[in-house]
């Protein structure tokens, strides 16, 4: 039986008596009994504890595409979970009855570390993706099943919006070895507004996985009209990206549907995606991708060479692969930056629930 009241890191006790978390930028301040705004994380007596560590919403074999990760084992397969809450409240979630959850039964599938890689290795998966809700607010049991999963050369894939203090960033990472990067805008009033959070910190962890570890990362930014989708926005922050992050860090613009608070604003127009994809490749950047629409051309993956398609995508479906094992384009010999092996064919687009 998992524990539900695992004791959990970072955090410091203050003079008037209550206690700190030092997880996230939230600095959630805590009497005796109280949970901070992620909900998971809460005081019990003198220490902070993780309320999930073992318990899940559910586990879901995904292709690694849909995380999304292009450049990382692509057409491979990955066991997907997540458990409940989330450090940020935007508005837009698309994920919210999983992130927003205080429903504790909604953690239905209960896995120690050890399971969940022994799962993965099971049904052939590549790696374990802790996705669905940020696993920056259950840091310990992402953490212990990562070195459970690289005990079985299972590789580890973090979704997340980056919203973390630098030590707790420091050890979360150490044990990733990719991840996607939610960067939800490129300005402060945006993330204040619609997210309740900080644009700051999610550029520092951004510049943090760059030059100061080899996890290999991705960026995802979900466009939604009228709210971060303006020219002057896009270029501006796909001109920050080429400048600190440099060209070759994939970026994905993903399209909007109305979910949770923000029902009143229609879905994002493939066009605009087509817009904002063009603006990142003329701001220099090598790889701009867009997501939840069809669009091969827009999923494809370009040779930095002699500019052939190196991997044709349709959906989740791979029906062109002209890289060699080690990443190189099959024409030219240029190197494709990411993590790639021997390709066998893409899983597709199955979603096939799994119970641990």
């Amino acid at each position: 039986m998992a524990n539900e009241h695992y004791p959990g890191r970072y955090w410091h006790r203050l003079e008037d008596g209550r206690i700190q978390c030092d997880v996230c930028p939230r600095d959630c301040k805590l009497h005796d009994g109280q949970r901070g705004l992620c909900f998971v994380r809460k005081r019990e007596g003198d220490q902070i504890v993780l309320t999930t560590y073992g318990r899940s919403s559910g586990f879901c074999i995904d292709p690694i595409e849909k995380k999304p990760l292009n450049h990382f084992y692509p057409g491979s397969s990955v066991l997907s979970f997540g458990t409940a809450g989330c450090n940020l409240a935007c508005r837009f979630c698309q994920n919210w009855d999983i992130s927003k959850s205080r429903e504790f039964d909604r953690l239905c599938d209960q896995a120690e570390p050890e399971q969940i890689a022994r799962a993965a290795a099971a049904h052939g998966c590549k790696s374990v993706s802790f996705t669905y809700n940020d696993p920056v607010i259950f840091l310990e049991y992402a953490v212990d099943t990562a070195r459970a999963c690289h005990a079985l050369d299972i590789k580890t894939v973090a979704v997340t919006a980056g919203y973390m203090h630098a030590e707790a960033r420091r050890e979360f990472f150490a044990h990733m070895d990719a991840a996607n990067v939610d960067l939800k805008a490129f300005t402060e009033d945006f993330y204040h507004k619609l997210c309740a959070g900080q644009l700051q910190p999610v550029l520092d962890t951004l510049q943090y996985l760059k030059h100061e570890t080899d996890v290999w990362f991705e960026i995802t930014t979900l466009l939604i009209p009228g709210k971060n989708d303006s020219d002057e926005e896009l270029t501006a922050m796909c001109e920050w990206i080429a400048e600190y992050l440099g060209p070759d860090v994939p970026l994905h613009f993903t399209a909007f549907h109305p979910d949770w608070k923000m029902t009143d604003i229609a879905p994002t127009p493939p066009p605009v995606l087509t817009r904002a994809r063009n603006i990142g490749l003329q701001a220099g950047l090598h790889y701009v991708y867009t997501g939840n629409v069809h669009d091969t051309a827009g999923g494809t993956t370009f040779c930095p060479g002699c500019r052939s398609a190196v991997i044709v995508r349709d959906w989740y479906e791979i029906p062109e692969h002209h890289l060699s094992d080690d990443g190189h384009c099959i024409a030219c010999g240029s190197a494709v930056p990411g993590r790639f092996g021997p390709f066998t064919g893409a899983y597709g687009a199955r979603r096939m629930p799994v119970r641990i």
